[in-house]
Order: structure tokens, then sequence, then C-alpha cells
């Protein structure tokens, strides 16, 4: 078992290839071959229409599990899928192992669709510190990498999104309505101002990736599930964005976040997006 950060680190410069061909791999073998091929009986909901699962999420899942937990002996894995059949599995990213945050297929229903706007998202946290990221779109061959400490890339490219331009609108991703409560919406309401243009987001993964790159100003989302923010969040951070919930504080992975958050291309934008957030209630 991985016990200090400096293993950690010496983990990352030695593996942080591997772990881009494993995700690269798994997409190959059980995402893509799946792409605009879908059968009927290959998809299936969860908890409604807009939560959709497929068999190229299981398999990936199944994959990435198998390969990440070889890469990393004494590291845990936390997937959706998983934690969908059992919700207890949730509980290791409160750990001190070295846990791998996957989602295997972020934004479903975009895949389903014959969409390219989806994403496979791997993190390594270790006490709720998410130490490294990969976002991957494999229909767009694209792989954005987030080192802490390290900074983010995109296909190698340095990512630094800096600030939005004067005078300009800012563009903010929100959740879609199913997913929030009145009080959220309540919240969500205070974006709708002078200045500030929304839209509901598409899969979290690319919506992080847009901060980050500097084509979106920010985002209002209000659901805490792991495997969508962990990636995208340390992505943004390393950026040289921010991310904050309502009380002001940064987002925590391992949850009890008031809601909803923002990431942001900037700390200016996460507390302008945090003001108006508040407002609304």
């Amino acid at each position: 078992m991985i016990e200090d950060i400096e293993t950690i680190d010496e983990f990352l410069a030695r593996r942080t290839s591997d772990v881009e061909e494993a995700i690269r791999q798994a997409a190959a073998a059980e995402i893509m071959p799946r792409f605009r091929q879908l059968t009927a009986d290959e998809i299936d909901e969860k908890s409604g229409p807009h939560d959709l699962v497929t068999d190229a999420d299981r398999k990936a899942e199944e994959y990435l599990t198998e390969a990440l937990a070889k890469l990393l002996p004494g590291s845990v894995v936390v997937g959706e899928e998983a934690v969908h059949a059992n919700p207890a599995t949730y509980e290791a990213i409160q750990g001190q192992a070295p846990v791998w945050i996957i989602d295997p297929v972020d934004g479903t229903r975009q895949f389903v669709h014959g969409d390219t706007g989806f994403c496979t998202l791997v993190a390594l946290a270790v006490g709720g510190v998410v130490h490294a990221s990969w976002t991957f779109a494999p229909a767009r061959d694209q792989l954005a990498v987030a080192v802490r400490g390290r900074g983010a890339r995109l296909d190698g490219e340095l990512l630094r999104p800096g600030a939005p331009t004067p005078g300009r609108d800012l563009e903010i991703a929100t959740s879609h309505p199913d997913y929030t409560t009145d009080e959220q919406k309540r919240a969500l309401l205070g974006l709708r101002t002078e200045g500030v243009r929304t839209r509901p987001c598409g899969s979290a993964g690319l919506e992080y990736l847009a901060v980050a790159r500097g084509e979106l100003d920010g985002t209002a989302f209000s659901w805490e599930a792991a495997w969508d923010h962990a990636a995208g969040l340390l992505l943004v951070e390393e950026a040289g964005g921010a991310h904050l919930t309502l009380t002001g504080e940064p987002f925590r992975i391992t949850g009890g976040n008031t809601l909803p958050f923002t990431a942001a291309r900037d700390e200016t934008t996460a507390r302008r997006v945090r003001g108006l957030l508040t407002a609304g209630l």
C-alpha cells in the first residue's frame, strides 16, 4: 500500500504513461466498437430516462478496474457502475488507500445518441485529495492529463485558460433541472442576470475540459458523484482555475458540500458565480 505523497509522486513519475495506455486500450476494446453500433438490449435505464447505462459502460469499467488495480498494488477502485450495484463501494473514497475513481463513459446519453461528446474519466486520489486525473474523449482522440503541482495538459500542450474577456457575457454550463432540488433551482436562477449566459451541461468531464481550455467560463453543478467531478476539478485547478461551493470552500470529493458549486477558469470568475448563486437563495 502507498503510504505517503512521495510514493504517489514516484508512482506517477514512473507509470503515468501506463495509466494513459490502459485508458486508451479500454476505450479501443470496449467503448469505440459499440459507438453508433448499440442495440436496444445493450442499453438500460438506472434512475430514469436521463440516466442510462450501456454494455460499453459496464465492460470498460471492468477492464479499467482490473488494469489499474494491477498497476498500483494496494489500491482500490470506485467505479460508477460498481457503486450502482453496491453503494457501499463508494465509502473507499473516505479511506487512506489509494483509490481510482472511474467514470467509464461520462456522457452516456450522448454516447447512446451517437454524439462524440462523451469521455472516460479516471482520477487517482488518497485521503480525499486528487493527485492525478485523465480525461479521454476517444471519439475525438483527445487526452487531457493533470498531475497535482505539475500542471494540466491536453495532448501534451499546457492548458492555461486565463481570465474571461472583459465586457463579454460569462458562459456557464449548469445542471439539468431533473437533477436539482427546489432550493438548488432557486440558486441557479441567480445566474439569470445581465452579463451571464447559461446552457445545460453535457458530459461533465468535457465541460471541465472546456473550462480548462478557456472555451467555457464556468460551471454550476448540483450533484456530488466523485466520478463526475474528481478528474475535471483537478484539471481546472492545475490549469489555473478554481472551484467553490456555496460556503466559499473548495469542493470536496468526500462529500458534504453545500450545493450547487462552481468551477471556473479563474478565481475571480469562481467568486462571481458563487455570489450569483447565493444571491438566488
